[in-house]
């Protein structure tokens, strides 16, 4: 009786990941490692910089500045506005996928995110990245974490098990 006593518990494995693209593709493929590795109980920590802010912000405008608000505009929307890495077609292939993975019953990219909230991934926007694009914290998605900067991220990668760029 005494060895059940003494059994410890095991930490969870680590996952850290940067997403750097707002491509659909690598955000499925993002989403997709990170709702896994989740639901295999291990701790993942997404860092979001620079294009990949789209997977996490609402479909608002932001920017301050000309340029900030040129960019809000020009690169402006949610995870729903992300169109493949090939094959955009201006705008229709993110349709014609969208068809084909539906077809397929394939997740939407919105659901992927939404379960990966609900499976308690930890999601951060790189407070550089958000300063430069002018996107303020309140222009991300509830469940979304305060915004941290690389030495944190480097921190969360040097402890984790696995570290993925995407």
């Amino acid at each position: 009786m005494d060895e059940l006593n003494n059994v410890t518990q095991e930490e969870p494995k680590k996952l850290a990941m940067v997403v750097m693209s707002g491509d659909m593709d690598k955000l499925f493929g993002a989403f997709i490692i990170a709702t896994g590795a989740a639901a295999m109980g291990m701790r993942v920590t997404m860092f979001f910089t620079f294009w990949g802010l789209r997977a996490i912000k609402k479909n608002v405008r932001t920017g301050k500045t000309l340029f900030g608000r040129m960019l809000g505009a020009m690169y402006g929307g949610d995870i729903t506005k992300s169109n493949p890495s090939k094959f955009s077609f201006g705008g229709m292939g993110r349709w014609m996928f969208g068809k084909m993975m539906g077809a397929h019953n394939v997740s939407k990219l919105v659901e992927l995110r939404d379960l990966a909230v609900d499976l308690g991934v930890d999601l951060y926007g790189c407070q550089m990245s958000m300063d430069v694009m002018e996107i303020p914290q309140d222009a991300f998605i509830d469940g979304v974490k305060e915004p941290v900067g690389v030495g944190f991220f480097l921190a969360e990668a040097q402890e984790a098990d696995m570290q993925l760029f995407i």
